[in-house]
């Protein structure tokens, strides 16, 4: 999986890196036909900002989470996208089976 990190108004750290990383190793495990991710981090009146963009083959996947604390921002970007994958996995499965 391709994944692009961009921080806005933020420096991002080796260790905001790692932690983004590790975080999409869940959602890659999920669905193997991802193609590219790219993950926005920034940072509004003290306000930390979590946004991604999935593309799976033949659809996108965007969410976005906001909290005082980026780390727990990340988290919530994840538990969200990880729901959305899951869901769009089941649909897909779900498909194939009936017909």
């Amino acid at each position: 999986m391709d994944l692009k990190l961009i921080g806005l108004h933020l420096e991002l750290t080796p260790a905001l890196r790692e932690y983004v990383n590790t975080k999409f190793q869940r959602i890659a495990h999920h669905l193997e036909s991802v193609i590219s991710a790219t993950v926005t981090l920034s940072i509004d009146k003290l306000i930390h900002k979590a946004y991604a963009d999935i593309h799976i083959a033949g659809k996108s996947i965007r969410s976005e989470a906001t909290h005082k604390d980026m780390y727990t921002a990340i988290d919530i970007l994840i538990d969200k996208l990880n729901r959305a994958v899951l869901k769009n996995k089941e649909k897909t499965t779900h498909h194939i089976l009936h017909h």
